[in-house]
């Protein structure tokens, strides 16, 4: 189980203050542990590929957007089409978050999907809806509109806003999306226990920074 969990989790460090020696550690965790990524920030993802180079399993992933989702369209496209060119697999983008909540339902999807037509293939598309700050019935736009924008994922947080991941939340997002596409749980994770519950719920991805507290059956005191 901590071999299947492993490879379940991004390996996450996005705080503003992190180090190029923290990004080498996070990145030899996510060798040994044999994590699915490490989710980095852009400045790092070049530092990330070059030390993954030789562990194609492990790929890199990165935030767009983030944490507030509210640059532009043409500036997620062009963050994306940046870090592919530096060494990104997954790209995780917050969508824009006021507009949702504004019902400008078209201006949504048309961000989503400017990331997604800028990964072009190369690489996955996870959507951040941030759920902490919607409602239900938001959520569900968010997904929807996620899936008809053409993204992989949907995703429910940043860590970096009001409130994580919840059982109740991913469950929601799998009934909305189906069967097919990924559901990612992120923020608030922080133990093996926490993890099996999400994905029990339907995730099929868990973004924390305590992969391997989760890994070991511990209790990290992380936020994300």
């Amino acid at each position: 189980m901590t071999q299947n969990i492993a490879r379940m989790i991004d390996h996450t460090l996005l705080k503003a203050d992190a180090t190029k020696d923290q990004i080498t550690q996070l990145v030899n965790e996510a060798k040994e542990y044999s994590f699915a990524s490490v989710c980095v920030n852009p400045t790092w993802v070049k530092d990330a590929a070059e030390m993954l180079k030789d562990t194609p399993d492990v790929k890199v992933c990165t935030v767009i957007g983030f944490p507030l989702g509210a640059s532009t369209s043409e500036t997620k496209a062009f963050e994306t089409s940046n870090a592919i060119d530096n060494g990104a697999d997954e790209i995780d983008m917050v969508l824009n978050i006021g507009a949702l909540k504004g019902g400008q339902y078209g201006v949504v999807e048309e961000d989503i999907k400017a990331v997604v037509d800028a990964a072009k293939g190369k690489a996955l598309v996870k959507v951040i809806i941030e759920t902490c700050l919607l409602t239900d019935e938001e959520k569900v736009k968010a997904c929807e509109l996620s899936v008809k924008a053409g993204a992989d994922f949907v995703k429910t947080s940043t860590g970096f806003s009001t409130g994580g991941a919840t059982v109740e939340d991913i469950r929601l997002m799998r009934k909305t999306v189906g069967p097919d596409l990924g559901v990612k749980a992120s923020g608030g994770v922080r133990s093996r226990e926490d993890a099996l519950a999400m994905v029990e719920a339907g995730a099929t991805r868990i973004g924390a920074s305590s992969g391997i507290a989760i890994c070991k059956g511990e209790i990290s005191n992380s936020q994300y």
